[in-house]
């Protein structure tokens, strides 16, 4: 299997991109090609001790999207940027999976442009999961559409559920539809339109729809799939990270207030490395691109060497699940019929 890297794409680009992806060919055995300035490249393999390492090979790209460029357009005025080349790779076959820390729009017009929907997918979704009191939640869509109808939600439902069972491992994952309200008459008309659909699919057998579930419900377990649109998904999951921040700060500060607490935190401080790790995105690598025929996965910004490396993982796991199959042999219960 051949993984392609965006050397070149994120913050921390290329160190942590480069380095990342040489310790995931080193990890997991599977070939990685670096796409980006073969110079720069090569410069942080052979400062971490990486030059020699099986598997990996470099491609050069002289370009580079960087994140105030137009998604919409900038893999077509930069094409020779790390994350063109690697999109032109992955659709003419020289690469089973892409890892891009890059800009998240450009991303997805890529992931659209040249890997393509699955046939009968409408939109593709960005799913990334975040702890929640029952283990992980996986939100979709968290950010790649902004405006959808019900048939979008009800493809994310679909997406969500064969991901998670297939990639994360979720029997039988519980769908819930994020709402104002957990009756089945809250919401405006794309929730209660969508929940007509979730509803038929979970009493044909196809989903294991939970029904309705309010913002504060998704961290505390009511569900394994959060399915929303795209805006709503990208404040939730920014609210629970800037909550989260928030409240590690605080239970510092108290801990550091004066010598006696400092003393109290001695014992308390492997559940807080547990607590912060709970949060550790590094950990997770990324998040996947649903509905999109090629695996695309993408990690977080500010991504270190971890991050990339877990990100090439999701990759691998991605590649080789059944998940694109599984959502092509699914797809007539993911459509609904036009009227007329």
């Amino acid at each position: 299997m051949k993984i392609i890297v965006d050397a070149m794409g994120g913050d921390n680009a290329p160190e942590s991109a480069v380095w990342g992806g040489a310790l995931a060919a080193k990890q997991f055995g599977e070939e990685v090609v670096l796409v980006g300035r073969e110079e720069e490249v090569r410069a942080v393999l052979q400062q971490k001790g990486m030059a020699d390492t099986p598997g990996v090979s470099i491609v050069n790209a002289v370009d580079v999207v960087d994140m105030h460029d137009d998604p919409a357009t900038v893999l077509r005025r930069k094409p020779d940027s790390s994350m063109a080349v690697a999109f032109k790779m992955l659709k003419s076959g020289e690469g089973d999976a892409l890892v891009s820390a890059g800009n998240t729009g450009a991303l997805l017009s890529g992931a659209t442009l040249y890997g393509g929907r699955i046939k009968g997918i409408r939109r593709g979704a960005l799913a990334p999961v975040m702890p929640c009191a029952s283990g992980q939640v996986m939100l979709c869509d968290a950010g790649a559409n902004t405006e959808c109808t019900p048939e979008y939600l009800l493809q994310f439902a679909f997406l969500g559920s064969l991901y998670a069972e297939k990639i994360n491992g979720v029997k039988n994952p519980r769908v819930g539809l994020v709402n104002n309200g957990t009756e089945d008459t809250k919401g405006d008309t794309l929730r209660k339109e969508t929940y007509k659909l979730l509803r038929a699919a979970g009493d044909a057998g196809r989903l294991n729809f939970v029904g309705n579930v309010e913002g504060s419900m998704v961290p505390l377990g009511a569900c394994d799939v959060a399915v929303c649109d795209g805006f709503a998904g990208n404040v939730m999951l920014k609210t629970i990270e800037g909550v989260a921040k928030f409240m590690a700060g605080e239970i510092k500060k108290v801990f550091y207030r004066n010598l006696a607490t400092k003393m109290a935190y001695l014992p308390c401080k492997k559940g807080m490395d547990e607590f912060r790790d709970l949060f550790n995105q590094d950990k997770i690598g990324g998040a996947p691109f649903l509905g999109i025929a090629k695996p695309v996965i993408k990690a977080h910004g500010s991504s270190n060497e971890m991050a990339v490396m877990n990100a090439v993982r999701q990759a691998i796991a991605y590649t080789k699940s059944g998940m694109i199959e599984a959502v092509s042999e699914n797809i007539e219960y993911m459509t609904v019929a036009s009227e007329g």
